[in-house]
């Protein structure tokens, strides 16, 4: 049986807590004032970076207890805060809803996860604009990411949002080439207790970068390792 619930709705408002992330205690209100209860940012369900924690925790520290006493460093803060819920939607994908409360102008809008734009309504894309299913594979010529509807890219493709780290882009693009290199090798020497060997430690390899990309892609994608063609 399919569940038919809605994905949880998640507020970003800094408001003194060591977390700036709400939900409501009663499903189906959706004030700005229902948003009451704190979520801790080691709650297991939102699975968050360290980076991303430390980046919420510190924002929501760095307003003042009794407010901003001047308009420029509100909108500093508030500019920094829709930064940050945008990299919190991303993230978290389409299994939740981020919402985020601009103090400066004292408006709740929905951040989009996929368009990163902000929106009064709640919006509904037909297809999802990023690849939810991403396999690691290592074929020769092609790039170590798979999608259906995007076929093999590259980990540093803006069109995937994936924003992974510049170490592990450089790792998955390295394990590429050498699976390239290791082919061509093999063809030039035919030696196949040599090829097996290197096979066997690009497959260990190919398994460690599944499992970065899978932390780093957050909880709203799935990631699986294809093994080597």
């Amino acid at each position: 049986m399919t569940s038919t619930r809605s994905p949880r709705q998640l507020l970003v408002r800094a408001q003194g807590d060591d977390s700036p992330l709400y939900v409501v205690e009663d499903e189906g209100y959706e004030d700005v004032s229902h948003f009451t209860r704190n979520v801790p940012l080691g709650d297991p369900a939102l699975g968050l970076s360290e980076p991303l924690s430390d980046r919420l925790a510190s924002w929501s520290r760095a307003r003042p207890a009794a407010g901003f006493a001047s308009h420029q460093p509100l909108r500093t803060h508030a500019k920094q805060g829709l930064e940050t819920a945008q990299a919190l939607a991303r993230h978290l994908g389409p299994q939740w809803v981020v919402r985020y409360w601009d103090e400066a102008r004292a408006t709740m809008k929905f951040v989009c996860w996929g368009c990163r734009r902000l929106h009064w309504s709640l919006d509904e894309h037909d297809t999802p604009p990023f690849p939810l299913r991403i396999t690691v594979e290592g074929e020769y010529k092609w790039y170590p990411l798979r999608a259906e509807g995007f076929g093999d890219f590259a980990p540093d493709d803006p069109a995937a949002g994936l924003d992974l780290s510049d170490e592990l882009i450089a790792d998955l693009y390295t394990w590429a080439a050498d699976f390239n290199a290791g082919m061509e090798q093999y063809l030039k020497d035919r030696d196949d207790g040599k090829d097996d060997a290197r096979r066997q430690e690009l497959d260990l390899r190919g398994k460690d970068l599944a499992a970065r990309v899978a932390r780093e892609a957050g909880p709203g994608r799935t990631v699986t390792y294809g093994g080597l063609a």
